[in-house]
């Protein structure tokens, strides 16, 4: 189903007893019309001709009047009184579209070079096109070749996914083969983990048509086929309900993916019964004020306006802003929604006076600090939880761990909010055991570096360094200097990972058990 024919089911009015007014104002609209319309001149004693030269106005009742513009007015703000509405309200703590997982093939096919620069590497064009349209919504990547390997779980963070999607590449992959059913069964089981409904969308060349069937069975997949023009596969052209898009030299193809997850999201937020509905009234406010320009033509000023601008300015409370036009119209935080849904966190932060939502602008902004001083306003299980991400994404895991516990003693059943305590734990834990583990016991006093770790336990001995001075050879190097002398690229890294779970699932098998995971390599 496509987008619009999911708004087209969807779509409802929140308070329909409103529209009985519409057959009042019609009505109305008739009675006062009828009333306006001239009655000719008698035409007794007075020729044809001189009649018609004479009579001013006589087609009036063709013409649009004042009672016109009033009417459709009035019409229009009935319907939008009643709520029209095809949408429920988005849930600011949950993405902001359908989840998604990627599936790569790895294999030798996906290496020629009839799609520049090649198959497979056009495909990760694809995917980081993809990611960059999605605006930082939850995706997963998987690859497969004659296994299937998850390669990044569920994350919102695109920078994450980058290198380990550069280093896919055949030679790294345990086993030969397209076992695109095992890749199916995995992205199905990332997938279960989610709160909403996502899609699976396949990143191939070919399937093999053994597989098709439970690809054709399996809900909102899509396969991107990276194939050249005029050429054809016979297991994707088994597909019948699986969506099939071929790849385009442009950004068709990316942005028709896009389209097919925006309509499954749409379609799970219809299921999920605990989001009100999303009034879309203001939509119809535009047409009205529009018409309501036809007043100050000259015979068209309605007696009744001054009565109508007084009336619509009594609700006015408080002090009237006029920074810009938006402002007439909409409320700041109104306007705060808007830029949120355009991804412009950081003008929606300015824009917001609720603290809840200007302190999740702020963190989707990635100013942590700011976030968590702003939400300390708000006693709320959301606003901790938001607190205690804040608290990991700036390394203050100690702190994680106290606001996921706030958030569990507000509200017990508060999703995620166990799964990440415990990941917080685990982080302070690891850092203190580490501390423990690097303890030497030296204590020189000169020259050490100021280096602060989460350890209120206390666990370890403060050590210093001593820092070499001007002249005594390169000096200290800074964290990043030294990872970049780190020779360790992620293909490496992936090689040995898919060998040790090709071993385990039983996939290949090896000489000895200690063999595989030492050496990556699978006898």
């Amino acid at each position: 189903m496509n987008e619009f024919a999911v708004i087209l089911d969807a779509f409802h009015f929140i308070r329909p007893l409103w529209l009985l007014l519409l057959p009042v104002i019609l009505l109305a609209w008739w009675v006062i019309r009828r009333g306006q319309v001239r009655q000719g001149p008698p035409a007794d004693g007075l020729a044809p001709h001189l009649r018609s030269a004479l009579t001013v106005g006589s087609d009036s009742q063709g013409r649009l009047r004042p009672i016109d513009g009033v009417a459709l007015g009035l019409l229009l703000l009935v319907i939008g009184a009643a709520g029209p509405t095809w949408s429920r309200t988005p849930d600011p703590f949950v993405a902001q579209t359908a989840p998604l997982v990627v599936v790569l093939e790895v294999t030798p096919s996906m290496a020629e070079k009839d799609i520049a620069p090649s198959r497979l590497e056009r495909g990760k064009q694809k995917i980081r096109d993809l990611l960059d349209l999605r605006g930082g919504a939850r995706t997963a990547l998987v690859a497969y070749a004659g296994s299937a390997h998850g390669v990044v779980p569920m994350t919102e963070d695109p920078a994450v996914m980058l290198p380990y999607l550069e280093g896919l590449i055949p030679e790294i992959m345990p086993v030969e083969g397209e076992q695109a059913g095992q890749a199916l069964a995995l992205a199905t089981d990332l997938l279960s983990q989610e709160e909403t409904p996502g899609g699976i969308l396949f990143v191939a060349d070919g399937l093999d048509p053994a597989d098709a069937p439970a690809l054709d069975g399996a809900a909102t997949l899509a396969v991107l086929a990276m194939l050249p023009e005029g050429v054809r596969d016979r297991g994707l052209d088994q597909l019948s309900n699986a969506t099939v898009i071929p790849a385009t030299p442009d950004a068709s193809d990316v942005n028709r993916i896009d389209r097919l997850l925006a309509a499954a999201y749409r379609e799970a937020l219809l299921q999920n019964t605990e989001q009100p509905w999303e009034d879309r009234a203001h939509w119809l406010a535009w047409p009205v004020i529009l018409l309501t320009l036809l007043w100050f033509r000259r015979g068209w000023t309605m007696r009744w306006a001054p009565l109508l601008l007084v009336v619509g300015f009594l609700p006015l409370s408080g002090p009237v802003r006029a920074d810009g036009i938006s402002d007439w119209f909409l409320t700041p935080d109104q306007q705060g929604m808007i830029a949120y849904r355009n991804k412009h966190f950081e003008r929606a932060a300015e824009l917001f006076t609720d603290p809840l939502w200007r302190g999740y602008a702020l963190f989707r902004d990635g100013q942590y600090e700011t976030a968590i001083e702003v939400l300390d306003r708000v006693e709320t299980a959301e606003a901790s939880y938001i607190q205690g991400m804040a608290q990991i994404r700036s390394r203050g895991y100690r702190d994680g761990v106290r606001a996921f516990e706030t958030t569990l003693e507000r509200d017990p059943d508060y999703p995620h909010a166990e799964d990440n305590l415990a990941v917080a734990r685990e982080i302070v834990d690891y850092i203190e055991r580490v501390r423990e583990q690097s303890d030497t016991g030296e204590h020189t006093g000169e020259g050490a570096d100021d280096v602060v770790f989460d350890n209120e336990a206390n666990r370890g001995a403060d050590t210093d360094m001593k820092v070499p001075q001007e002249g005594e050879g390169m000096g200290m190097m800074t964290t990043d200097q030294w990872m970049n002398t780190v020779d360790t690229r992620t293909g490496d890294f992936l090689r040995q990972r898919f060998a040790l779970e090709a071993v385990r699932a039983g996939s290949v098998e090896t000489t000895s058990d200690a063999e595989a995971p030492a050496t990556g390599t699978a006898q």
